[in-house]
Parts: structure tokens; sequence; C-alpha cells
């Protein structure tokens, strides 16, 4: 029985509050993340970048945030998701209003690295939030939570007309108030997750490093983080690419651009809590069966030469990618509680952080793809290879558990 299941009774209302606090944290947390995406384009600007310049410019915080999720997600478990998501937020905080100062290229490098750490929220709130709730709830619960990537809208509804106003500046001072506002009133308003309470009521000493990282040694969990390295690093990659290429395809100016990347930000959001209930319904295997059919199919539309498809269906096709891309998250995150449930934080952290490296790399790929072929829709063919690649390996694993008679657990059937 794991530490989860011999949690203590909890108030009626303390798992929701847990998780809408969470949900709302991570929000700002995803807007200061993907600040780069609207502020990126005026800085390529000013310091005249080429393409990928501009792509490690904007994946630079993602690295940061990717790889710090497995030891945030460790931490949480040892030390707490309530001090570990404040620390977090507040570290972030600093380093985005220090981002205004930054002048050359490689000060605004360094400072990305550091607003970076926003993106390593994603697995403190995983392992913080799973606690409150049972199995059969799990997949909803976290889908909920990880609807708060749609905080990369609100960057890109919003950083616009404040840049516009008063310059990119403007836009890294004002989302570290937020996010520093934030971390104060989640400090004062939650409380520590049941596992970690009995924890440190029992005296239970916590695991060896060993002991946290065995369960990486079982490949499915690296299966997993491809899954999630096409579901949220494409979907990151994409949120920060669009505005670029929608202005270099189209032709449309920044505001536009930057208005039509967020709606494909909100469905890729938002609907990853009804992914999430999905998974909890239908079985988390049979939405990644669809996630995958469906992105196969857009990826390979959007991968015809730019030219040949018009702004109407590209946006239209972008959309139903951004939705599915958003099931397929919740899927990937209802499978570790139900194959890992005493390693959410281990195992959590390091599909985050595959998930975020995508997010780094692709941004950059895109990039290079760009400057080497010339071809905007370069980067949806490596899309569709991530993607065709997954699926056979997922089928393949599948048909593998069949043959040898393995059930998985329920949960993520």
């Amino acid at each position: 029985m794991s530490v989860i299941e011999k949690a203590q009774p909890m108030s009626a209302g303390e798992p929701a509050k847990a998780l809408w606090i969470s949900t709302v944290a991570f929000t700002l947390c995803f807007a200061v993340w993907t600040i780069f995406a609207i502020i990126g384009v005026r800085i390529k600007q000013e310091l005249n970048l080429n393409e990928a310049e501009f792509g490690l410019l904007i994946g630079t915080p993602v690295l940061t945030g990717s790889l710090v999720r497995i030891v945030l997600g460790i931490w949480t478990g040892r030390y707490g998701g309530r001090l570990v998501y404040t620390l977090t937020m507040l570290a972030a905080a600093v380093a985005t209003f220090l981002l205004s100062y930054a002048h050359t290229y490689t000060q605004m490098l360094i400072a990305g690295l550091g607003v970076g750490l926003a993106g390593g929220s994603f697995a403190v709130g995983v392992a913080y939030v799973s606690p409150f709730f049972p199995a059969e709830k799990q997949g909803t619960a976290l889908g909920i939570f990880g609807a708060g990537n749609v905080g990369a809208a609100v960057t890109k509804f919003a950083a616009p007309f404040v840049l516009l106003a008063w310059g990119w500046q403007a836009v890294a001072e004002i989302w570290a108030v937020c996010l520093a506002v934030m971390a104060i009133v989640f400090w004062f308003t939650t409380t520590d997750d049941p596992a970690f309470r009995i924890r440190r009521e029992r005296g239970v000493s916590s695991k060896s490093l060993a002991q946290e990282f065995a369960p990486l040694q079982n490949v499915q969990v690296w299966r997993f983080s491809l899954y999630y390295f096409f579901a949220f690093g494409g979907f990151v990659a994409l949120s920060l690419w669009l505005p670029r290429y929608l202005v270099g395809v189209y032709g449309f100016n920044l505001e536009t651009a930057g208005m039509i990347a967020a709606a494909y930000s909100i469905p890729g959001s938002i609907f990853r809590a009804f992914g999430g209930v999905l998974s909890d319904k239908k079985g988390a295997r049979s939405v990644m069966y669809a996630m995958f059919a469906v992105s196969a199919v857009a990826t390979l539309i959007l991968s015809l030469p730019a030219a040949t498809i018009t702004p109407v269906i590209f946006i239209v096709v972008i959309f139903v990618l951004g939705f599915f891309m958003s099931l397929g998250k919740a899927a990937v995150y209802k499978h570790i509680p139900a194959y890992y449930p005493d390693s959410v934080g281990a195992v959590g952290g390091i599909v985050g952080m595959m998930g975020g490296l995508g997010g780094f790399i692709l941004p950059i790929a895109f990039g290079l793809l760009k400057d080497m072929t010339g071809l905007w829709s370069s980067c949806f063919l490596l899309l569709f290879a991530i993607v065709a690649i997954s699926l056979i390996w997922m089928h393949l694993s599948v048909k593998q558990l069949s043959r040898q008679g393995h059930s998985a657990p329920v949960a993520a059937t």
C-alpha cells in the first residue's frame, strides 16, 4: 500500500482548493515560461538575430524548465509541494524581472535560463496535486491542472499590447510581479499534500536517489517520454514558433500573429482537462491512439509547401492539431500514477523533462531546417516523423503486452 493510500482523511473542500489554486499558479508560470514567444520577436529585430539564434532564444527558458523538472519532482516528494512550488515561483519571478535589464544576446540567454524555472512548476504541481485524489479521478484532476498551459495564450493575447504601449521590458516586469504575488497567495491559501503530511507525521524517511530513479530503468518510462516529447514538446514549440511562422509565411503583423497563436494555445490547453476525463472513462491508451492518428494526418497536411495552404486552412488544421495534442498530454500523465503510484515525482519529472526538452529542441530544429531548406513547412514534416515513430512504437508495445498476457492497470488501459 502506498503512502498516498494510507494518508489521513482530508476536509471536504481541500482537494478542490488545492487543485484550482495550483492550476491558477501553473497558468501564470506558463505565461512567464512562454514570454519569449512575443517579446522574442521584438528582441530578434533589435539584435538582428537569424532564425537559428531566434530559435535558441525562445527555447532557452524551455531548456531550464525541462532539466529542472526531475529535480523539482523529487524535492516535492521530500519537502512538500507547497514549499517547493512557492520557492520555484519566487525564483522565476526574480529572474523574469531581471530580464528587463538585459541588453546583449548573451545576457538574454542567461536571463532566459532563470525565466525557465517557471516551467519546472509542472513537475511540482503533478506531484502535489495527485495525492489529493483517488486513482479513478487522477486523470481528470491532472487534466484540469495541465490546462494551465493556457498561460501561453494569456501571454499571446496580452503581451503584444503591453509591448506596443510600454516596450518588451514592461512585459517582463509586469509578468514577474504577477508571478511573485501568486507565489505569496499560494503559500497562504494552500496546505501540504496528504502524502507529504503522513510521511512527516510518521517520520517516514525519504527514498535514496537509487530508489527514486529505479523506475527509470524501465523502457516503458522512456516510451511515455517520447509520447510527451511530441504531445507537450510539440505544443510548446508551436506556441513559440507560430507567431514567427505567421509573420514569415502570411505577412501578418505581430498583434494578429499573436492572437492566432493564442487561439491555437487555448484548445491545446483547456481541452487537456477533457482529455483527462476521457482517459478516466475510455482509457488512456485509446486516447493516445486517437491523438497520434489525427496528429499524423494534420502534420502531413501542414508539411505541404506553405504557399499551397491558405491561411484559413492552416488555422483550421492547426486548431485540430492543438486539440488532439491536448488530449494526448492528459493521457500520458494518466499512465504515470497508474503504473508508478509511489514514484510520481521521479517518473513524472523525467517524462515532463523530456516533454520540455521537446519544447527546447524543436524550435531550434525548426529554425535550422528553415535556414537549410528555405521551407517554412519543414517544421511540420519533422513533427510528422516523430508522430509516426511514436505510433509504431506504441502499437508494437501493445501487441507485445497482449501476446505475453500482461494486463495494464485498469486506469491506464
